[in-house]
């Protein structure tokens, strides 16, 4: 049976990312009189912040995931179940789409409206398969060489990724869903929603098998020394 405290921490902590992605997104609009770049570094520095901080708490409780596909990734190495898988799913897509409205709550606007801001296209898409696929390369990469810092190094990818994708790097079909639901900065229109979501899974399988044939290769180079 699933413990419930696993999956508040991942409904919290997915919560608490949206809010700071849609509150930051806001804020940074708000204050960059026009100037786009700028209004991007501000939603780029809190959402690379705020996950640092939310690993940090959450995962010793849940392996903080807040994303689907991170979970897929852990499903597909067998280190979550799929029952508990799908219950991290639904609490990750409901605690993003809270958060959301936390968001527009606090700074007055509509709590519920559908995001105008379009975002679709090959090179959208394949700026998502890139985005997930790096953050999951991150996050089994780092819990390999050096588990501690994992926090740090997802804030990091994160914040980097905002810049180096064409997409600005939602990497997350929860935080998908999450922001068809802001018609503020860091939107998207929910028609353009499932091939974003698509192209995210598809970036955290393949990570996931290259990492499996890295393993192995690893896994036979040790066995290969052992035996020599």
């Amino acid at each position: 049976m699933t413990n419930p405290v696993r999956l508040f921490a991942e409904f919290l902590g997915t919560l608490f990312l949206l809010t700071t992605v849609v509150g930051s997104g806001v804020m940074a609009e708000s204050l960059a009189g026009g100037n786009v770049a700028l209004a991007l570094l501000g939603n780029t520095l809190a959402t690379g912040a705020m996950l640092a901080v939310l690993i940090t708490i959450f995962g010793p409780l849940s392996g903080a995931h807040f994303n689907p596909a991170v979970t897929l990734a852990f499903v597909l190495r067998d280190e979550i179940s799929r029952g508990e898988a799908s219950l991290f799913v639904v609490v990750q897509i409901l605690g993003g789409i809270l958060g959301t409205w936390l968001a527009h709550a606090m700074f007055e606007i509509d709590w519920l409206q559908f995001s105008t801001h379009a975002r679709t296209g090959p090179a959208q898409w394949l700026a998502e398969v890139v985005a997930t696929f790096g953050l999951v390369m991150t996050i089994l990469g780092t819990l390999r060489a050096r588990p501690s810092a994992v926090a740090p190094m997802v804030g990091l990818y994160i914040a980097a990724a905002y810049w180096f994708t064409a997409s600005t790097s939602f990497a997350n079909p929860a935080v998908t869903i999450a922001r068809s639901l802001t018609d503020t900065f860091s939107g998207i229109i929910p028609a353009h929603v499932p091939a974003f979501i698509a192209a995210q899974l598809v970036g955290a399988a393949l990570a996931t098998w290259v990492f499996r044939l890295i393993d192995r290769r690893l896994a036979a180079e040790i066995d290969s020394g052992d035996n020599s």
